[in-house]
């Protein structure tokens, strides 16, 4: 059953072309929204942050990532009655995203927040100390209002490469994510591995040398879309009610 609802996600995109196989990467612990799958609550799928999560140079709205894991969640699992709601907001990092934290997520109790922060951080030489604390509280926010957290962290791009600081602030979300006990999704280590693979970053990055293409939008977007549905076809534990 499994098999055939991933095969629903093979990353194959337009024109011919496919999306590199997925790397190995550490499983994500998603229990409230598989609750919510199992007891056919609505559920709710909140994609904070910046530009990367808006969709800057993607050609259109339905090419963003969390579009692009809307449909791939919907073909896997056409029973359940999951929405991703696209909260991205360009030119902003952890300062503006944590102030609405409250309004754009929280609010709306979704049982999901995807939060993709430290790109312009690290074009911004922000410092690792606060960006570290301010993610934190963020997260502990997220986790005392009963919601599962997966942060995500840099693409590679010529601009993002070039920002000194974006391996500091990549450490710092993992050191995060395993303080808090959240999950982290690597989209650094993905397109690292497509790398090795022989798919270089630029063919997934727009023509700004910073954003993704189409086709970096697609991939990363059905990549995480197959560790969501594991994580929510994987054997439930104890009880995540809210």
């Amino acid at each position: 059953m499994l098999c055939c609802a991933l095969g629903l996600l093979s990353p194959i995109a337009k024109a011919g072309t496919t999306c590199p196989a997925d790397p190995e990467m550490p499983p994500l612990r998603l229990p409230h929204l598989q609750e919510a799958v199992a007891t056919r609550t609505e559920g709710l799928i909140v994609a904070l942050g910046s530009s990367s999560t808006a969709g800057a140079m993607a050609s259109d709205s339905a090419h963003t990532y969390p579009a692009v894991l809307q449909l791939a969640i919907t073909k896997a699992l056409p029973t359940a009655h999951l929405a991703v709601i696209n909260r991205g907001i360009g030119g902003q990092d952890a300062p503006e995203e944590l102030t609405r934290l409250d309004t754009d997520a929280i609010a709306i109790h979704p049982q999901l927040v995807i939060w993709q922060v430290g790109a312009n951080g690290a074009m911004r030489y922000a410092n690792p100390i606060e960006f570290h604390t301010m993610v934190k509280q963020g997260v502990t926010r997220l986790i005392k209002a009963g919601i599962d957290v997966v942060l995500m962290d840099n693409q590679r791009s010529p601009k993002l490469l070039a920002a000194t600081d974006h391996i500091i602030l990549e450490d710092s979300l993992a050191h995060v994510a395993e303080e808090t006990g959240v999950n982290l999704f690597s989209r650094s280590h993905l397109m690292d591995s497509w790398s090795e693979e022989g798919d270089k970053p630029g063919l997934f990055t727009a023509s700004d040398g910073l954003h993704h293409n189409d086709l970096g939008y697609l991939c990363v977007g059905q990549a995480l879309a197959r560790q969501i549905v594991t994580a929510i076809r994987a054997p439930m534990a104890v009880s995540a009610s809210r």
